[in-house]
C-alpha cells in the first residue's frame, strides 16, 4: 500500500505539470489558442486539398495507352502542350478575359461598396443583402438568364429593334467573349462587393476628416487615405473573381462559341470526352501554376503601389 501511495503521488505531479505547460501556452500565447481552435478544420482542409493535388500531379507524368494508363513517368504531357499552339491559345484567352472580367468587377463594385459604407447610414443591412441577390438563384440559372438577355431574339435584340435602331439582331451579342465576359461579371459581382464593403467600412471616418481640415479635397482625401486604406479589400475581390473565373467552363461552353471557349473547356473534355486524364491533369497542374504566379505578381505590385502612396 505504502509502494502504491508512493507511486501514484509522484505519478499525479507530473501529469498536472504536463497538462499546465500545455495549458500556460494557451493561456498566454493569443496565436496557440487560435491554431488550437482552427487545427481540426486546418487538417481536413489540408488533406481534402494536399491529396486530391498530389494525386493529380503524379497522374500528369501519367499516358494514355489503350483504355488505361501506362503510369510510367514522363513529361510527355508538359511536352504536348507547349508544342500545340491550341493549348497555349486557350490558356492566354482564359487568363485575357479573366483579367478584364476581374479589372470591369472590380472597377463596377467598388463605387457601390463605398456608397454603402460612406453615405448609406439607415438599414445598412438591406443594401448588403440587396448586394448579395445573385447568390439566391443558382448559377447555371444567371447563365441561362444571359442567354436569354443576350440571345438573337432576347430582350436587347428586341428591343433595339422594335425601336427602329436595328434592322437585324447582332450577332456579336452572343456566342463570344462579349458574351462570357457580362456573364461571368455579373455573376461574381457579390463575391466583390462584399470584401470591397468591409474594407472601406473599417476606415476609421476620423482619418478622412483630418484630412478635410488640413485642406485635402475629395479626390486628393480619396487617393491619399481611403484607396490605400482599401487596398486589401481589392487584393481579396480581385483574387475572388480572377481565379475561379480563369478555370470556368459552363459559362463558356453555353454562352461563349468557338471565339470564347477557354482552357477550363479543354480539361473537361479531357477528363469526359477524350478519356485522356494525364493530359487533363497536366493542363490542371499547368492553369494552376499560372494562376498562383499572376495572383502573387499581383499582390506584390499592389502592396508596392499602397506603400508609395502611404
Amino acid at each position: 500500500m505504502t509502494d502504491q501511495t508512493v507511486q501514484s503521488g509522484s505519478a499525479a505531479p507530473a501529469s498536472t505539470l504536463k497538462v499546465g505547460w500545455f495549458g500556460r501556452l494557451l493561456y498566454r500565447s493569443e496565436a496557440a489558442r487560435g491554431y488550437s481552435l482552427l487545427a481540426p478544420a486546418l487538417i481536413f482542409l489540408g488533406i481534402a486539398i494536399l491529396v486530391p493535388f498530389g494525386i493529380l500531379v503524379v497522374m500528369s507524368f501519367w499516358t494514355v495507352e489503350g483504355f488505361g494508363f501506362n503510369t510510367t513517368l514522363t513529361t510527355h504531357n508538359y511536352q504536348q502542350f507547349f508544342e500545340r499552339p491550341i493549348y497555349t491559345a486557350l490558356l492566354g484567352r482564359s487568363l485575357w478575359i479573366s483579367s478584364f472580367v476581374t479589372v470591369t468587377t472590380v472597377l463596377l463594385c467598388y463605387p457601390m461598396a463605398y456608397y454603402v459604407a460612406f453615405h448609406v447610414h439607415r438599414h445598412k443591412m438591406m443594401w448588403i443583402v440587396l448586394m448579395t441577390l445573385p447568390f439566391w438563384t443558382s448559377y447555371l440559372l444567371r447563365v441561362f438568364a444571359w442567354k436569354v438577355v443576350l440571345g438573337y431574339e432576347g430582350v436587347i435584340n428586341s428591343a433595339l429593334m422594335s425601336v427602329g435602331l436595328i434592322e437585324a439582331p447582332l450577332e456579336f451579342l452572343l456566342y463570344s467573349k462579349q458574351a462570357v465576359i457580362i456573364t461571368l461579371a455579373h455573376a461574381w459581382a457579390a463575391f466583390a462587393i462584399l470584401p470591397l464593403y468591409v474594407s472601406l467600412e473599417k476606415i476609421d471616418k476620423s482619418l478622412l476628416e483630418a484630412a478635410t481640415d488640413l485642406g485635402d479635397g475629395p479626390v486628393r482625401r480619396f487617393f491619399r487615405i481611403t484607396l490605400p486604406l482599401s487596398l486589401p479589400g481589392v487584393i481579396s475581390a480581385s483574387l475572388l473573381v480572377f481565379i475561379p473565373t480563369t478555370g470556368d467552363y459552363i459559362t463558356p461552353a453555353l454562352l461563349g462559341g468557338p471565339d470564347g471557349a477557354m482552357i477550363g473547356n479543354l480539361i473537361q473534355k479531357q477528363f469526359g470526352p477524350i478519356n485522356n486524364w494525364p493530359m487533363g491533369a497536366a493542363l490542371s497542374i499547368i492553369l494552376m501554376f499560372c494562376i498562383a504566379a499572376i495572383s502573387l505578381v499581383f499582390i506584390l505590385l499592389t502592396l508596392f503601389v499602397r506603400k508609395r502612396i502611404s
